[in-house]
């Protein structure tokens, strides 16, 4: 019976979220499965993974195969480093606190590199935010500029108004004394 990892897909329509799980091979994608090993959910930003390491590692050197989707999850959490590692102790290349050293050096450098992207991705956010502040407070100005002009303007013609009518009555009163 081949056994595969793979994932199962589950939400609804242009909203899916997928649970990574160990099945025969020849079951339906959705249908049934043998463990479900962790979840994987595409919508967020980044993609949210959850695995259970030790029961992915251990169907990993069990002889189950990923899929292509599944392979690229496992080995962005470090399953199959740690498996070709583990390989390596196999071999007698090195021993196994060397062989967890360098999966903790490994496991050190992505957490940094993952945590700059999201530094990265927070901090793109925020300059874009303050830009928008900057061109409405730009806007702001402007608006405030053009209603302070206007207010000037229509004082101003109140003015020559009331000035115009004041003409006009002292005319009228040199008129009606004549």
């Amino acid at each position: 019976m081949p056994v595969k990892i793979r994932l199962a897909r589950h939400g609804r329509k242009r909203n899916a979220y997928y649970y990574i799980v160990v099945a025969n091979s020849r079951a339906p994608r959705d249908g049934k499965y043998i463990e479900r090993i962790g979840s994987y959910n595409p919508n967020t930003n980044p993609a949210t993974i959850e695995l259970d390491f030790d029961k992915a590692l251990n169907w990993m050197l069990k002889g189950a195969q990923p899929t292509d989707t599944a392979r690229s999850i496992l080995s962005e959490e470090g399953v199959l480093f740690k498996k070709h590692v583990l390989g390596g102790v196999k071999k007698g290349a090195f021993d196994e606190a060397a062989a967890e050293a360098k999966f903790e050096a490994w496991k050190v450098a992505k957490t940094a590199k993952q945590q700059a992207g999201k530094d990265a991705l927070t901090a793109a956010k925020d300059s874009a935010k303050a830009e928008n502040l900057a061109k409405e407070a730009e806007i702001k100005e402007a608006r405030t500029q053009e209603l302070a002009k206007r207010k000037a303007d229509a004082e101003a013609e109140a003015a020559a108004a009331q000035a115009e009518t004041a003409t006009e009555a002292e005319e009228n009163a040199d008129t009606a004394e004549a």
